[in-house]
């Protein structure tokens, strides 16, 4: 079985250091305002794109533009300028779904996949974007059987992109999910005349809900007060089935999220593929991943999602994350040991002690993670003593066998108490 390629978001160069420690084959994100994240502050700027990309490729990793938003007659310049960048800067692919960012993609001689936004559901779309692009992501509405008719459809018509070799169809495998069909939504620009079509999204539909009679003024509260905010999609019980039915490429969400979610999602997904493509999957390792899964960023899970063709109940009952763990600033890395490999951490916010559980996270860095074996620090006399606790103020030091670096955060992670 042929491993695929997985694809980890990055919202910021932490991120990014993040999902290629975690061993992402490809990473896409956003520039300015052309990309469906461009509300949020989760996107690089135009001077970031060659340092992306140098990143990106020093580990084996593609990196991929997203330009995905509609636009308007009077942004196209913008958007050439971008993707002649993006050309310059060695980008391997532009994502995009509006015709006036792929035909220029193309003339520029981009390598180009379609997004989701195109809403492809068939064949026949395949056939029709195949003289644009080598990837295509499928509506994420389909089941597995039309996935899998879809793909056995390109081998056996051998439908081919602009490189000649035959298109590769992507999936969405993890994160959040929208209430509008593929995530065309039209809910933030009824409300706040901000499109989600052109990465402006409010997430309206992540609120709780008031019925009102406009004839008597009666109000009724829905039982479900998250009647719009579904549970976020995990195929980590179903990569198997999705591989065998073809699957090339599987996205991963979460441009918006931590450096803690993009590791810990991407090293997953990365550890399911490969695997099942060694033939040594099996119940008790997905047990296992659910779990990591569910200590960062989830409301909830849908197993499966649409692919399975289940049955549509997905409400998560929440707006906001239901991970298992939370984390709190907890300091900064003011130095690291080679020879000791031992990190000397400023405790600006809380104490530190043996057994605590913190994350360290960087530009360069990305993250790491560890349980704290023991601690050290300088009494008054400036000793250096073993300790069980180091009070906030002081400075602690902690064996950190991977290289970190002055500045990195330090975070402090527990067990998230959920009523």
């Amino acid at each position: 079985m042929q491993q695929p390629e997985i694809m980890a978001p990055a919202g910021s160069f932490e991120s990014l250091a993040a999902a290629l420690r975690a061993g992402a084959d490809s990473v896409y994100f956003g520039v300015g305002e052309y990309n469906m994240r461009a509300r949020s502050s989760v996107n690089f700027t135009p001077d970031d794109l060659p340092k992306v990309v140098r990143l990106c490729h020093a580990c084996g990793a593609r990196a991929y533009l997203t330009c995905n938003i509609i636009v308007y007659d009077e942004e196209l310049a913008g958007m050439e300028a971008l993707l002649q960048r993006a050309k310059a800067a060695g980008v391997d692919a532009v994502i995009a779904a509006d015709m006036a960012v792929i035909t220029a993609a193309r003339r520029l001689g981009l390598e180009l996949h379609i997004s989701v936004q195109a809403n492809v559901c068939n064949v026949a779309a395949v056939r029709f974007f195949a003289a644009y692009a080598d990837v295509m992501v499928l509506a994420r509405e389909l089941r597995l059987s039309q996935i899998r008719h879809i793909i056995d459809s390109i081998r056996r018509e051998r439908i081919c992109g602009p490189s000649g070799q035959l298109v590769r169809i992507e999936v969405f495998a993890h994160g959040a999910l929208c209430i509008g069909i593929s995530g065309k939504c039209g809910m933030s620009l009824a409300a706040y005349n901000h499109s989600a079509n052109r990465g402006q999204c409010f997430q309206l539909c992540r609120r709780k809900y008031r019925v009102t009679d406009t004839e008597t003024g009666f109000e009724m509260d829905i039982d479900n007060q998250y009647i719009m905010s579904p549970k976020d999609i995990c195929t980590i019980r179903v990569i198997d089935q999705l591989m065998e039915a073809g699957v090339s490429v599987y996205k991963l969400e979460g441009r918006g999220r931590s450096e803690a979610y993009v590791s810990e999602v991407t090293a997953v997904y990365k550890e399911a593929v490969q695997c099942c493509a060694r033939g040594e999957w099996s119940p008790d390792k997905v047990a296992a991943w659910e779990e990591r899964l569910l200590r960062v960023f989830n409301r909830r899970f849908w197993h499966g999602g649409y692919y399975l063709g289940e049955d549509w109940d997905t409400w998560s009952g929440v707006s906001n994350s239901l991970a298992l763990e939370q984390r709190r600033h907890l300091g900064r890395v003011m130095r690291w040991y080679p020879q000791a490999r031992v990190a000397e951490i400023r405790l600006e916010a809380e104490p530190l002690s043996v057994g605590d559980k913190i994350e360290i996270t960087g530009c360069t860095t990305g993250i790491v993670r560890l349980v704290v074996p023991e601690l050290r620090a300088d009494d008054a006399e400036g000793v250096t003593q073993r300790l069980q606790t180091v009070p906030k103020g002081a400075h602690a030091l902690v064996a950190v066998d991977t290289k970190v670096r002055h500045g990195d955060k330090v975070y402090l992670v527990t067990r998230r108490k959920l009523s």
